[in-house]
């Protein structure tokens, strides 16, 4: 897809508090391989706040930074993997009541950790098609805490995090140009995270935490190590490619590459090597102290280049995502100018 005239506003990052990988593996929670394997240095915790309030606070930063408010917003999605801090509870309302008071579309999205990236083709579609004249709010949140998943195991190789991001995306203008955006998908390897356990009628009806690594080594020990990383590969290649030839444009042009925050030994496999890409050209820097956002590893490694200048105007950003299910995204966007909030500290 490449969208006429559609424009980033705003961003915003919510990370109440930091846990050093350090002080996890003195406690006992993260096992010192863990640590040594992903090379990370902490994670971003909640303490209290559950994943609704903080996505409500990014939303506001969000939207006080892109002058934007009720009356702009046409449309709300919000992205998630996890419980948001109620059941049975529609979570969008909830932020649209808190960051907006008005009446548009509360939508939200759980495409796990390709939400963010669904959301923002999602928006754009909904903006250009002429439901909207101005803009879009999209929020991400999760709080990944006990009883029901272990941050540490639960998905090894993967620390995971606490925190909320908030992007509101216009065609009235902004910091950044949405220049192309695209989404794949290879339903083939959903069993990946769900394995061979049969269906319940309850959460957590197999086991608490929550593990990831059991579901793929039973769907491994069916279709083979190398039939999974294949079409991993092939449906990750086939979004980048294809964003980039949209955008006219080609990997090495790009100044910055937004990947997940995964840890190092899982980038190294998944992205460094295979697509040639520096890490002094990511947010690796970033990422290694937040851990792993959901669906938000994108919007705040983009809002973190902002923040920070180190994305300057002129600057081509490429946002790479990908999410159990399977689906992949990717996002080339361009920076026009900085931000008079660039330099603020996070929400």
């Amino acid at each position: 897809m490449r969208p006429e005239d559609v424009y980033i506003r705003g961003t915003s990052t919510r990370l109440p508090s930091r846990l050093t990988l350090a002080d996890a593996v003195a406690s006992g929670a993260c096992p010192p391989g863990t640590a040594a394997a992903t090379g990370m240095e902490s994670v971003a915790y909640s303490p209290e706040e559950s994943a609704a309030e903080m996505a409500a606070a990014a939303a506001r930063t969000a939207l006080g930074r892109a002058d934007s408010g009720g009356g702009d917003v046409d449309l709300l999605l919000h992205a998630d993997t996890y419980h948001q801090g109620q059941d049975l509870w529609p979570v969008a309302s909830y932020i649209q009541r808190e960051a907006l008071r008005n009446s548009c579309p509360a939508v939200e999205i759980r495409q796990m950790s390709n939400g963010g990236l669904a959301a923002l083709d999602l928006a754009a579609a909904y903006l250009t098609a002429g439901h909207g004249r101005g803009d879009a709010l999209l929020t991400t949140a999760d709080r990944f805490c006990a009883p029901g998943i272990d941050r540490w195991t639960t998905d090894p190789g993967t620390p995971y995090a606490d925190g909320a991001t908030a992007l509101v995306l216009s065609r009235r203008g902004g910091y950044a140009r949405l220049v192309s955006l695209a989404l794949h998908a290879d339903p083939e390897l959903e069993p990946l995270h769900r394995g061979d356990d049969p269906f319940t009628t309850a959460p957590f009806g197999h086991r608490m935490p929550v593990d990831f690594e059991a579901a793929k080594k039973a769907f491994v020990g069916r279709t083979g190590l190398s039939y999974a990383i294949t079409r991993a590969h092939n449906g990750q290649q086939t979004v980048i490619k294809q964003a980039l030839a949209d955008a006219g444009s080609d990997l090495a042009e790009a100044d910055w590459v937004v990947l997940p925050h995964f840890g190092r030994r899982r980038l190294t496999a998944i992205y460094y090597k295979p697509f040639g890409i520096d890490p002094a050209r990511t947010t690796w820097d970033f990422s290694r102290t937040v851990g792993h956002l959901g669906a938000g590893d994108q919007f705040a490694g983009l809002d973190h280049l902002v923040s920070t200048g180190r994305a300057a105007p002129g600057d081509r950003v490429v946002l790479v995502s990908v999410g159990a299910g399977y689906s992949w995204g990717c996002a080339v966007v361009d920076v026009l100018e900085r931000p008079s909030w660039a330099g603020e500290s996070p929400a």
